[in-house]
Formats: C-alpha cells, structure tokens, sequence
C-alpha cells in the first residue's frame, strides 16, 4: 500500500523535511505517538459519547428509535461515506462534528441491545472486547512484520462477510449466523491490528504534519478504529450476551 499517496489525498499539501535539520533528535517516534494517541483518544471521546446516547436512548427514547431506526441508519451511513470519501475537503472541525455526530447517531441505534440483553452481559462483553481490541492494538504497533498485505485480504473478508448477512436475513439459518459471528470478530480483531499498523506507518512517513492536518488524520484514523471495536463488540455479544427472558 502506498502510505505516502494516501496521506496525500488526506492533508491536499505537500509535507516535506525541508528546514528541520536535526532540530530533533527523533521526530519520527514524537510525531507517531502523537497521531497515535490522538486517533485513540478520539476513539474514546466516541465510544464514550455512544455509550452514553445508547443508555439514554434506551431509557427514555425507545419508541421514538424504534420508529426512526431505518432513517438513523442512513444518517450514519451518510456520515461514514462523508468522512471516507471527502476528508480531503473538510475542516478539523467539520471532521470533529461528523465524527461525533455519527457516535451519537450509532449510540442511539445500539439502545435496542438493552432490550435484548442484560446489562451484566453488555458491560462483561465490552470489557472482553477492550481486551481483545488492545492485545491487537499492540500487536498493529510494535511488530516489524509488514502487514500492508492484510488490508486487500481483509477487505475482501470483509465484503464476503456482508454478503453472507445479507443473504441470511433472507433465509434465517442460524448456524450460518453463527458462523458469521465468528469469522467477523476474526476480521475485525485483523483489522485493527492493520489499521493501527497504517497509523504508524502514516506517521512515520510524514513526521512534519501540520497541527491542523494532524488533528483531521487523527479523527479519521478514530472513525476507522471504532468501527473496529464496534463491531468486535457485537459480534461477540451473540456469544457472550445472555438475553433477557
């Protein structure tokens, strides 16, 4: 994968090394946990504001989201497709409110899982899923093998996995859904592990990135990252969530 490009089309500027010297002694691991640890804490303010919307959705908006899920899930559709597709365009700030309007939004549609299990088994779940999701985390930013090759692989899993949903809403075997659950918490636990590889990897490759810039990356590389623990989460919850009775 070309880190470089990518990054390119993120930021619209030319960054380059011109005029720095040796003024640090090790830009390339300050500028890494720097855009490391704002894509993460970013995750955090999201999965935070998710959780909360989904606690108050569930206690005193439930019908209302019942009635509007379909629409909400377009609102979220439309925000994810807004930050991939036009990053470039967009403002730090701009790309700040898409990405916590889209945790309010899935926070509001995930209030439904309190219907359906017990919050012991939700919050159990959630630590179980943080642990899985950081063991991945850590392996995406300390090894030296390159896992570039993982993102098509991925993808293509990915794409087979959707597949496979859809046609199983159509004919309900429950052990196809089975299967599905496991082979996505499989994809998602790799992909974390590649995206937090990709970050490492941004950042390296453009140690001089303005702060605004930096910010804006920070957020994508967020919305990538929860999505990753998100779906962790729910895949896991048909195994671990015990239902209501």
């Amino acid at each position: 994968m070309d880190f470089n490009n990518n990054f390119g089309q993120f930021t619209g500027q030319e960054v380059t090394n011109e005029g720095y010297g040796v003024a640090f002694e090790n830009p390339f691991v300050k500028n890494e946990s720097t855009i490391l640890s704002r894509s993460f804490t970013w995750m955090a303010i999201g999965l935070g504001i998710s959780a909360i919307s989904a606690l108050l959705g569930y206690n005193y908006f439930l019908q209302t989201i019942a009635s509007l899920y379909i629409p909400l899930i377009i609102i979220e559709l439309i925000l994810v497709l807004a930050m991939s597709f036009g990053i470039k365009k967009m403002s730090d700030t701009v790309a700040k409110i898409c990405f916590i309007a889209y945790s309010v939004v899935n926070g509001v549609t995930l209030s439904s899982i309190f219907v359906v299990y017990t919050s012991a088994s939700i919050y159990s779940t959630f630590f179980v899923t943080a642990a899985m999701f950081g063991a991945a985390a850590f392996y995406g930013k300390v090894t030296n093998k390159d896992l570039s090759s993982w993102g098509t692989f991925l993808l293509m899993g990915l794409v087979g996995l959707i597949i496979a949903g859809i046609v199983n809403i159509f004919i309900g075997n429950s052990m196809l859904e089975f299967f599905i659950s496991l082979i996505g918490i499989v994809i998602f636990i790799g992909l974390t592990a590649y995206d937090v590889y990709k970050i490492k990897n941004y950042a390296n490759d453009y140690p001089y990135i303005q702060d605004n810039s930096a910010e804006k990356i920070s957020v994508f590389f967020a919305l990538q990252l929860y999505l990753d623990f998100i779906n962790i989460f729910l895949k896991l919850l048909r195994f671990m969530g015990k239902r209501k009775n």
